[in-house]
């Protein structure tokens, strides 16, 4: 490592104004801060200073070693249920290899496009690179079909980046989750490829059914409906990353440890499906409705979204009070436009855009809410 940072030291005043490669200073800013923590420290002004190691750089690698273990398993369950298809079982190793054919080149288009587009608007602006998209351009591969095409990713994912980030002014002020908007693109722009029995599992056996739970649910076929057992486990056809509630869990509890994720939010999420699941079981007009609370947690992206969407820090509620309405609205609408809405099976996508949108009207009210009480009780007092 001391050999890397020395021939960074030595390159750097080639990247500074000046220099021979000037207008790529940002790149080499992004190259740079990635490898190594900043050694720069706040100038003593006026008031309080946090210092600590653990930038955004370092934030955002926490959320991608949380996403690793839905990642690999995901990656293998392409493999898995290719061959299923066919009725043949194969190795761990056969699907892994077969899936990795599958996910990496989803992996490397979205972050070709996603940084090639960071990298420019930096070098336009003559800003730092933002960091938001080391987490964005592996989240959007692991909420989309296997054999989603990737010119289409591409576009996708360019849309996100651009009208979903920049236009916003970059990461942390955008309003949307970038790689929810991503895939709400790519739903609307090219549903044939986003819906449907033939786009879950990856060059599937024609005769072979690839309904998730969702599509199943959905028409009413709970005869073939999949065990509790291969929908927490995730050994069922879906989106890459999201198939297995206990991987998920496992990223959960890494985010949670580290502090990277609020709490709040993912338990509120998890409490209003199950309250809405709950309303629906009491309800009963349908087989949907009289599904059990608890299986809607471990369908489709309700478990993935909880924990690596909703708790995005830049687009949820702020204030601790918001957090739980925010959240609990979400898991809320997720199951409220699952089971009543056929054309979004996936509510949690949705949902999860709505209540973007309403964070900062809820944190809003809290706020205010906080100070009339206290303006209340100052008065009492001053009585």
């Amino acid at each position: 490592m001391k050999a890397l940072r020395k021939f960074l030291d030595k390159q750097k005043p080639n990247f500074k104004p000046g220099g021979k490669f000037e207008k790529l200073e940002s790149t080499f800013e992004a190259i740079e801060t990635l490898l190594f923590v900043p050694n720069n420290v706040t100038p003593k002004l006026r008031g309080a200073h946090i210092r600590d190691a653990v930038d955004m750089k370092r934030t955002m690698i926490t959320v991608i070693i949380a996403l690793i273990p839905a990642l690999i398993f995901g990656t293998w369950n392409v493999g898995y249920e290719h061959y299923l298809s066919f009725g043949e079982a194969r190795d761990f190793w056969t699907n892994f290899g077969y899936g990795l054919g599958k996910v990496l080149p989803l992996i490397i288009v979205s972050y070709g496009v996603g940084l090639g587009i960071e990298f420019l608007f930096a070098q336009i602006r003559h800003h730092e690179v933002n960091e938001g998209f080391l987490v964005s351009g592996l989240l959007i591969p692991l909420i989309v079909p296997p054999d989603l095409p990737l010119w289409e990713l591409a576009v996708g994912v360019a849309f996100a980046v651009i009208f979903g980030k920049e236009v916003f002014g970059g990461t942390g002020m955008n309003v949307f989750n970038p790689a929810l908007t991503a895939r709400a693109f790519i739903f609307f722009a090219y549903p044939s490829n986003m819906s449907g029995e033939k786009v879950w599992i990856a060059d599937k056996l024609d005769t072979f059914s690839g309904a998730t739970p969702l599509g199943q649910a959905l028409v009413g076929n709970f005869k073939h409906f999949p065990s509790v057992h291969d929908m927490f486990w995730g050994f069922i056809p879906g989106s890459i990353g999201e198939t297995s509630t206990f991987w998920i869990l496992v990223g959960a509890a890494i985010l949670l440890i580290t502090g990277v994720a609020s709490w709040r939010v993912m338990l509120s999420v998890f409490a209003g499906g199950l309250v809405m699941g709950f309303i629906f079981n009491l309800w009963g007009a349908n087989a949907y409705m009289k599904l059990p609370a608890f299986e809607h947690l471990i369908m489709g992206g309700f478990a993935f979204g909880a924990v690596f969407m909703a708790t995005d820090p830049v687009t949820s509620a702020q204030t601790k009070t918001g957090k739980y309405y925010y959240g609990f609205f979400i898991g809320l609408l997720a199951i409220l436009i699952r089971v009543f809405n056929p054309a979004y099976p996936e509510g949690v996508m949705l949902a999860i855009l709505l209540m973007n949108v309403f964070a900062p009207l809820i944190d809003h009210i809290v706020v205010n809410s906080n100070i009339k009480r206290r303006m209340k009780r100052a008065a009492m007092i001053a009585q």
